[in-house]
C-alpha cells in the first residue's frame, strides 16, 4: 500500500493564503477543518490536500513552497485610494480578472496588426492640462450623446446600452462582468474595484465590474474612456460619491459628469 504523501508548508504561506482569499477564521475551519493543526505544525497537510487547499484559495501551488509570501502588485497603475492612501494587497480575483484582459487585448492587439487596423486618434488626444469642457465635448461629439439622444432614454439601463454600443463602436474592447472569467463562485467586489482601463492605440479596452448598480456603471465606463483620452493605463477610484485624491483621477472625474450633465445645460 503506497504511504500518504505529506507536504511541508511554512505556517505563514497558509495565513497569507487565506488572507489573500479574504475569508475570516471561522470560514477558512469550515472549508478546511485541518488548517489550524497545519498551522500550529500539529499535523503536515497530504500533498491532495494542499492541492485543494490552493485551488480554493486561488494561490498559485508553486507559490505555497515559498519561505516568505511574495508582494504581489497590481500589474498596472493602481489609483484607488481611501484617505490619500493607498489600499491594501490585492484579491486574487482582481489580479485573475486582470490578467485575463491582457491577454483578451494582446489577442486583439495581434489580430488588428494583422489585418491592418489603424490606429485609433483619441488614445492619448489629452492630457490633464486639456480643457475638462472641452474634452467631455469632444467625447459626446465621438459618442453623438447630445442633449437630443440623452433626453430619449427612459431608463440607466437604456442609457448604458446605448453608450456600450457607442463605445465599441469607436473600437474600444468593453467588457462588463460580475465574475472572474466564467467562475460564478467568483463575485468581484465592487468595493474593492469599480473598473479600468488598458490603453492602446490598437486595442484599446474598458473592463467594468458588473457587480455594480447600473447607474454605476455609466460613470465609471465614461471616467475609464476619459483615461483612454489620456492613453492611461490603470485601476481607477471611478466614483462620483468620494473625492479622489490623485490629479489624473479627478480630471477623469470630472470629465466623466461633464459628459452625462454638461455645465451648460445646468445654467
Amino acid at each position: 500500500m503506497m504511504a500518504t504523501v505529506r507536504v511541508d508548508v511554512a505556517p505563514k504561506m497558509l495565513e497569507w493564503a487565506v488572507r489573500r482569499v479574504g475569508w475570516d477564521e471561522d470560514t477558512a475551519s469550515q472549508k478546511f477543518p485541518s488548517l489550524d493543526a497545519w498551522l500550529h505544525g500539529e499535523k503536515k497537510p497530504t500533498l491532495k490536500q494542499l492541492q485543494a487547499f490552493s485551488k480554493k484559495t486561488h494561490a498559485p501551488f508553486g507559490q505555497l513552497f515559498l519561505d516568505e509570501p511574495p508582494v504581489e502588485e497590481v500589474p498596472i497603475p493602481d489609483m484607488r485610494t481611501i484617505g490619500n492612501q493607498r489600499l491594501a494587497e490585492p484579491s486574487p480575483d482582481l489580479l485573475d480578472t486582470i490578467y485575463l484582459c491582457q491577454l483578451r487585448q494582446d489577442w486583439y492587439r495581434d489580430y488588428g496588426e494583422e489585418v491592418g487596423l489603424e490606429e485609433l486618434p483619441f488614445v492619448g488626444a489629452a492630457t490633464t492640462k486639456s480643457s475638462v469642457v472641452d474634452t467631455a465635448e469632444a467625447i459626446r461629439k465621438e459618442l453623438s450623446f447630445g442633449v437630443q439622444q440623452r433626453n430619449k432614454f427612459s431608463t440607466w439601463e437604456d442609457a448604458l446600452r446605448y453608450l456600450l454600443d457607442a463605445i465599441e463602436g469607436l473600437g474600444v474592447l468593453v467588457m462588463v462582468n460580475g465574475v472572474v472569467g466564467a467562475d460564478t463562485s467568483r463575485t468581484l467586489d465592487p468595493d474593492e474595484f469599480r473598473g479600468f482601463a488598458l490603453a492602446d492605440s490598437i486595442a484599446p479596452l474598458i473592463f467594468i465590474n458588473g457587480a455594480d448598480t447600473k447607474a454605476a456603471h455609466i460613470f465609471t465606463l465614461i471616467h475609464e474612456l476619459a483615461h483612454l483620452w489620456l492613453g492611461s493605463s490603470v485601476l481607477s477610484d471611478a466614483t462620483m460619491a468620494r473625492k479622489a485624491h490623485q490629479p489624473m483621477e479627478q480630471w477623469c472625474n470630472q470629465v466623466a459628469a461633464e459628459v452625462l450633465v454638461p455645465i451648460k445645460d445646468l445654467r
